[in-house]
């Protein structure tokens, strides 16, 4: 009898890794800028092209020029580029596929009350979570404040977005921590900054 009840509690203690594991597994990359890409339209040899998605998240193509594709996962770009050929009325039924040839160097930056402040390079075809990234760095210093870390990150269309994790409440399991804030998934050229306490 007593090994039945220990089995519920050995799942509910692995629950938050399984989640974690599976956010890993189920990670999506979108095109960033700088991303070399190559598109191949399906027996449309001419149409091929290798380029790299540039400042404003675009590539250019023959035919149809400029497109966004920034901020896009690949499914996503793959359907916009055949959309577009399709209502240029250049192809009637275009299958497209996108492929990432180099990805653009992924980093993000952690500042403030952090024992080693400085830039990290993000994974390739995985992710990293805001807490992951303040425990790679050392964890929070002394005098930090773990319940303000927050985040800037520039969007596709070049505005500032800045988002709050309360990074303490999530390393010590409070239930009334923001679901978010555990899941808070890095991207390449955010900016992570930890203030410091009033005391």
């Amino acid at each position: 009898m007593k090994r039945a009840s220990v089995l519920p509690l050995f799942l509910l203690l692995c629950l938050p890794a399984l989640a974690q594991v599976a956010d890993k597994k189920n990670y999506v990359h979108t095109l960033a800028l700088a991303d070399r890409v190559r598109i191949a339209v399906f027996q449309e040899d001419d149409l091929t092209s290798l380029s790299r998605v540039d400042a404003r998240g675009r590539v250019n193509l023959p035919l149809i020029g400029e497109i966004a594709i920034g901020g896009l996962t690949v499914v996503e770009a793959q359907a916009a580029i055949e959309n577009a050929y399709k209502e240029g009325r250049y192809l009637r039924n275009p299958q497209v596929t996108v492929s990432v040839e180099e990805y653009a160097p992924r980093e993000v930056s952690i500042q403030g009350r952090i024992r080693n402040a400085g830039r990290y390079t993000l994974p390739i075809e995985s992710t990293l979570s805001v807490v992951e990234l303040v425990t790679k760095a050392g964890g929070i210093d002394d005098i930090g404040k773990g319940s303000a870390v927050t985040v800037t990150r520039i969007m596709p269309d070049g505005s500032r977005k800045v988002f709050t994790v309360d990074v303490d409440s999530v390393i010590k399991g409070k239930k009334d921590s923001k679901s978010d804030d555990s899941t808070m998934l890095l991207q390449p050229g955010d900016i992570v900054y930890v203030p410091e306490r009033l005391i």
